[in-house]
């Protein structure tokens, strides 16, 4: 077998050499294509999460009501005036009063606008923040109480230590006795003393 001469191999390993760096370019390259492509498919995503939360708060919600020719919920963009607020609810009516209102003034989000009427001389709040007296229940509904003579097992089950058993017992004994003519005659049901009872008083009703 006939050796290499020493020009030969060293032509061999340079050759050898200048591929593993052309592999390693190329390797590196498409490494970076793909890092690249995913950064900007990354922004992408973000500048358009950023364009809808951008095209949320470019919208508000305002209720008119009074003395224009469409009552009702309006949606406007950001920044609208009450002029655009009344333009938008087509228009006064004949009766309308816009004496007292800045029709320049820029409406917020969850605000109720109100026209009065000409006739009308009694002192008005022309623009409401707040829902209404009495419209809104700021009461946490767990603070509802249960009715032992109409409440479910379920809805049983979820007063202080009252289980399965126990709410099945309640039930029966209504079932076989009629209703509950207070609260303290729940101590009637077996498994329900004071102490069990001392726990749930505050949590139900008849």
């Amino acid at each position: 077998m006939e050796f290499l001469s020493q020009k030969q191999k060293i032509i061999l390993i340079l050759i050898t050499v200048l591929m593993v760096i052309f592999i390693g370019y190329y390797i590196i390259k498409k490494s970076n294509d793909n890092y690249t492509e995913l950064e900007l498919t990354e922004e992408n995503t973000i500048e358009t999460k950023k364009i809808k939360i951008e095209d949320i708060e470019k919208e508000i919600i305002v209720h008119i009501a009074g003395e224009v020719k469409k009552e009702g919920i309006l949606e406007l963009e950001a920044g609208s005036r009450i002029a655009d607020v009344i333009d938008k609810a087509g228009g006064t009516t004949e009766d309308a009063d816009l004496s007292n209102i800045n029709l320049a003034y820029e409406v917020e989000d969850g605000q109720k606008i109100y026209i009065p009427n000409k006739n009308n001389k009694e002192d008005v709040e022309y623009i409401i923040e707040e829902a209404g007296e009495g419209i809104i229940n700021n009461e946490d509904s767990t603070s509802k109480k249960i009715n032992i003579n109409t409440a479910s097992q379920t809805e049983l089950e979820t007063l202080s230590g009252i289980g399965p058993s126990t709410a099945l017992k309640i039930i029966q004994y209504r079932e076989e006795n009629g209703d509950f003519d207070s609260i303290e005659d729940i101590k009637n049901v077996s498994g329900i003393g004071d102490a069990k009872f001392n726990n749930i008083k505050e949590e139900i009703t008849v």
